[in-house]
Parts: structure tokens; C-alpha cells; sequence
């Protein structure tokens, strides 16, 4: 199920890819494209000087963008993924038709854009699939959405998830509720006593003119993010330290993770789901206060919708029936998409029986949009080795590979082959859910 209106994937009408200039991080040598396909989704293709019909990466990118698609942010896309190019693959990115949350609507979408690459630039010998962020998640869902048929050729011949949104949106994304009620609780300024009250699961009702600006500011009013250390006063250093021990996410990202729990939260409740609320914590037991007690009998409670559960579930939660080799890589102290999801993706798999198609590495890193260049071709060295020969790669194959690769792509790998995630339990609070 879409998030969003139907798509047919047969033969899209589209607007021919128009050349245009490479972003400059693109090898100079290299052509690249861009256009709209028969959806309205805007894309970017860049193809190496040297390329012969080799290695083609679709990427699905993270977000999801709440404004209108623009082809200037998949320019960005496709900046922060030149280091494919500059490995010699041929890249493709969408925009996605629409802003805002919907993940099956999203891999309908990518592979759009697959077909349309093949359309006027011919059929690749490979095709990987790169989801990063909420890509990742779109990702993992196009894969089990367009994986292998018997006596067809493969739409992907493998997925790379990089720093993915795993597991689906019910879980992916409920901490964000634990964090809009407790900093409620302590801070009592979204929404400000003086303003008209909703539900903090809705986000924001669409009628309040709230910028981004202003919630910054009042979160620095109430926890003194934004000052240096020094410069708060107790009362702030105690909220803060409230705020960040129980809900546990860094400080530093305070301030975004808020802005989805607002804005975010408003298109999946209000756009998406018509309404209805996909998140509970009316028996969550929250910890590391000073005062629990006091916390657990003050904070906002919620019962979770059934039936926006299943809608959610059902658009973004992967089955775990893996039909095509899958290699993740995450950064361990990832600050938007925890390491814990590989946890959680991983029981999902295993569940289904697909874990031998399923490899996970990690880094000793605490970036969440983009990783160290070396790391990437070596990802997809060993993606590939595994298509074409078999060879079932292992983090400490990745992690030397990652070291050759240096030479070219310069210094920077940090990858931990002995490495295991905490389940996600560990990291958002669970007891009572």
C-alpha cells in the first residue's frame, strides 16, 4: 500500500533526459542529465566517460523532503554521490513525484527511473539499488517489491543500505513522540500554554503559522541548546539533561529531531494517514529523570490507531523476504538513524529465513548523511563479488578492502568487522509498549 496516489510502472511517459551540466564534485569527463518522468518525479543522471553498460546505481535518497521535488536538490544528491561516478558506475537518482512521507510510493518512484535509464541508455549488465537514510527504508522495500520473478531478469541484482531508516516508520520513528512528550513535560512551550492545545502526535495542526526558527528558539529558551555549556543556567542544564537521558539522542541533534516530530509528523498524520495517530505510549514507562515517577505521571499519553499502525506498517515496514543479496553499512553513533534499526531489520529477516542473504557492516563514525569515501567503493566491490561470484562477503572482507581503496579515494576508513548493534529496545524506551 501507497501513502499516496497509485502509480502504474509499465512503460512511463516521460520527458527524454535534456544534458546538463555536472554538479563540479562529478569528474569532468563524465555526461550528465537530468528531466521529469511521466509522474512528475524530477531525476539526475550521470554517466562515466569510460562506461560500457557496466555497473548501474539507482539511488534512493534519505528525508523525506517536505517541500515540492526540485531538480536542485537532486543535484545535491547526486554531489554527495559522486564518489560512485568516480568509481566508475553510472548513477541515477529521483527526486520522488511529491514531498513528504510514503515509502512504497517513493520506490515506485526509483524504479520509474530504472526503467527510464534503461529506456534511452540501454540495459546495464548490473543494476544495485543504494538506499541511504529514509532511502534505505524505500530501498528495502523495493527490493522485496521488484525482486527476482522466475524466467525474468532481475530489476536489481542487489541493494546497498547505507545509515537506513530500517524496520519501518511504527518503529523508526515512535521515540520521536517519547521525545515531543517528554520536552513537553519539561518545557511546556510547544505549544505554549497561551496557544491553542493538540495532540503531540499530530505534529503541528496545519492552521499554526510555528517556524523553525521559533521552535529553535524556544528550545534554547527552555535547555539552553545553542549557548555554550557555561552559559546556561541550572534550570536549563537540568531539562536538558532530562530531555537527552531519557529520551537518549545527542544533544546536537535536539533541534532536528523535533523538527521531524513536528513537521514530519504533521504531513504523516494529517497528509498520509487522514487523521490518524500511528504512535503510543500509554503504558511506555520512561526512565533516567531525576524524578520518574513524577515524569510517568505527568507526561501526555497516546494509544497507538490500529488501523494507522497497519497503514503505516503496511507502506513501509519490510517483510524480510529477501530474494537478492543485501549489504548495510551504519555508522555506530549515527545521530538521526540509530544503529540499534540494524537490530531490528536484522530480527526482521532472520524471522523470514533470508539472513544468509543479508550482511551487515558497521563503522566507528557519527555522521549520519554521508560516510568516508573509501568506504563506498569497497561496499560495492564486495556487493558485487557477491553477485557475480558468490562470495558471501564478511565485515572484515569490506573493512580491507576499504583500506585499498584509500590509495584512490583518499584516507578514512573505519570500519569495525567485530561489531554488533544492542537491540533497538535498548535504545528508545520500550518497557510498557
Amino acid at each position: 500500500m501507497a501513502l499516496g496516489p497509485a502509480s502504474a510502472l509499465a512503460a512511463p511517459a516521460d520527458t527524454a533526459p535534456r544534458p546538463a551540466d555536472c554538479p563540479p564534485t562529478v569528474p569532468a569527463d563524465a555526461r550528465c542529465y537530468n528531466g521529469r518522468d511521466g509522474e512528475g518525479a524530477l531525476y539526475w543522471i550521470a554517466i562515466p566517460a569510460q562506461w560500457q553498460r557496466d555497473v548501474l546505481v539507482v539511488h534512493a535518497h534519505g528525508g523525506p523532503t517536505l517541500g515540492a521535488p526540485t531538480l536542485q536538490r537532486g543535484a545535491e544528491d547526486l554531489t554527495r554521490w559522486s564518489v560512485m561516478v568516480k568509481a566508475g558506475y553510472a548513477w541515477a537518482g529521483s527526486t520522488y513525484r511529491r514531498g513528504g512521507y510514503g515509502v512504497t510510493l517513493a520506490a515506485e518512484d526509483t524504479e520509474r527511473l530504472r526503467k527510464l535509464f534503461i529506456a534511452h541508455f540501454g540495459q546495464p549488465r548490473r543494476t544495485v539499488l543504494h538506499g541511504q537514510s529514509y532511502g534505505g527504508g524505500v530501498a528495502s522495500k523495493a527490493a522485496e517489491l521488484y525482486g527476482p520473478v522466475p524466467g525474468e531478469r532481475p530489476a536489481y541484482d542487489g541493494v546497498l543500505l547505507t545509515n537506513g531508516v530500517l524496520g519501518g516508520g511504527v518503529d523508526a520513528y515512535v521515540f520521536r513522540l517519547d521525545l515531543r512528550v517528554v520536552y513537553q513535560y519539561v518545557c511546556r512551550n510547544h505549544p505554549k500554554p497561551d496557544e491553542p492545545q493538540y495532540h503531540l502526535w499530530m505534529g503541528l495542526p496545519s492552521s499554526a503559522a510555528l517556524t523553525r526558527h521559533q521552535l529553535a528558539e524556544r528550545v534554547k529558551e527552555c535547555t539552553g541548546v545553542g549557548l555554550p555549556a557555561a552559559q546556561r543556567s541550572p534550570e536549563q542544564a537540568a531539562r536538558l539533561k532530562t530531555i537527552l537521558s531519557v529520551v537518549k539522542i545527542p544533544e546536537r541533534t535536539l533541534v532536528a529531531h523535533l523538527d521531524w516530530a513536528t513537521w514530519l509528523f504533521e504531513d504523516l498524520t494529517q497528509k498520509r494517514l487522514e487523521g490518524r495517530n500511528p504512535f503510543g505510549n500509554a503504558r511506555v514507562v520512561y526512565s533516567g529523570s531525576a524524578d520518574d515517577a513524577a515524569l510517568n505521571a505527568g507526561v501526555l499519553r497516546y494509544e497507538a490507531d490500529p488501523q494507522a499502525v497497519g497503514m503505516l506498517s503496511n507502506d513501509s515496514r519490510p517483510t524480510g523476504r529477501l530474494r537478492l543479496p543485501v549489504l548495510t553499512l551504519h555508522a555506530i553513533h549515527d545521530p538521526t538513524a540509530f544503529v540499534e534499526l540494524e537490530s531490528a531489520y536484522r530480527g526482521i529477516v532472520d524471522a523470514a529465513g533470508a539472513s544468509d542473504r543479508l550482511v551487515q557492516t558497521f563503522s566507528d563514525e557519527s555522521q549520519h548523511s554521508y560516510l568516508s569515501d573509501a568506504e563506498y567503493p569497497a561496499l560495492m566491490t564486495s556487493l558485487l563479488d557477491w553477485i557475480d561470484r558468490g562470495e558471501k562477503p564478511t565485515p572484515q572482507k569490506v573493512a580491507d578492502l576499504c583500506v585499498r581503496y584509500e590509495a584512490a579515494f583518499g584516507k578514512g576508513c573505519h570500519l569495525r568487522p567485530d561489531y554488533t548493534p544492542p537491540p533497538l529496545a535498548t535504545r528508545t524506551p520500550a518497557a510498557g509498549r
